[in-house]
Formats: structure tokens, sequence, C-alpha cells
């Protein structure tokens, strides 16, 4: 672990491997087995589980985008993947929840972005460049095509299909394909 800054508070599990020039706040628990890349950024309040992959750039745990920010969290499940450049940014008050939750088995490749207050389902694929706006949800198995854009309140139904390059500004339902 030379070359990181990890806060002697952060809880790391067993078997985490956490490559150089990474970044762990003081209010972060990692769960076992999970790799962190190089040059990774996790800030307070971040809660990752077992099993994850996170790739070189990644940020997470970032205050939102959004002025009306207090002291919220991030939870990511299980066995998620989570790659280059990619950021998962905190909740809000505002709503009422004040956690943005990744669920498990879920792959977010490079550039993707997860802003506040967003509750993304277990086996779900948000492809590169895909942005979902803050109070996004999207269900268990969803496919977001790369380079598509969720506007915020949003709802991605299960099994939903979204084709790359798709502005979503209205709710998909479940099992459908749309773009």
């Amino acid at each position: 672990m030379q070359n990181n800054v990890i806060h002697p508070g952060a809880k790391i599990g067993e078997n985490v491997k956490v490559e150089a020039f990474t970044t762990i706040a003081e209010h972060v628990e990692i769960g076992e087995g999970t790799w962190i890349g190089p040059n990774v950024t996790i800030f307070d309040y971040v809660k990752i589980g077992k099993n994850c992959k996170i790739f070189p750039g990644a940020v997470i745990g970032a205050i939102p985008q959004d002025l009306k920010f207090k002291d919220t969290y991030v939870e990511i499940g299980d066995n998620v993947t989570i790659r280059e450049c990619a950021t998962i940014n905190r909740g809000t008050e505002a709503s009422g929840k004040g956690i943005t939750k990744v669920g498990n088995n879920t792959l977010i490749m490079s550039y993707a972005h997860v802003a506040h207050d967003c509750v993304v389902g277990n086996n779900c694929i948000l492809v590169s460049y895909t942005g979902i706006a803050g109070e996004t949800e999207v269900d268990d198995w969803a496919i977001i095509g790369g380079g598509s854009l969720a506007h915020q309140f949003t709802k991605i139904g299960a099994h939903a299909m979204i084709s790359g390059g798709s502005e979503i500004n209205k709710d998909v339902p479940p099992y459908a394909m749309a773009g």
C-alpha cells in the first residue's frame, strides 16, 4: 500500500488490495476481497461490499453537484465492478433518502456518472459515458446503452434495455426496449 493516503480510521476488510496513489478517507468501509486500482479516490461516508473491483481514476463519494447537500452516504453492494473514471456521488437530504445506492453484481463502465440519491439495482449495466441525474432509479437487470443521459427523477424498470445515445426524459417501463 505504498504511496497511498489511507486514513487509519477506514475499515478495510481482509484480502483487500489497494494499488498505488489511491486515497481513502476516514469514514469508509471496504468489504473483503475487494480490489482497488491505482489513482482511485474514495471520500467519506462510503460503504463498499465484498469482492468489488474499482478501476483507476474512479471517484466514489464526492459531494453531490447539488446545493442541498449535507452529510450523506454512498452504499455499493457486493461483486460490483466500477471501471475507469466513473463517478458516484453521495446523496442529499432534500429527498429524505440521503443515500446513493448501487446493488450487487452491477457493472458501471468507464466515465459513467451516478448522481446524488440514485438507486441502481442488482445486475445492472451502465455502459460507458452514461449519466444518470439525481434521484434516478434503475431497477434490477436494466441495461443503459453508452452515451445515454437520464433526466432527474426518472425511473427505469426492471429488465429494460436503453439503446446507446438515448436521452431518457421520462420513465421506462419494465421489460421495455427504448431509445
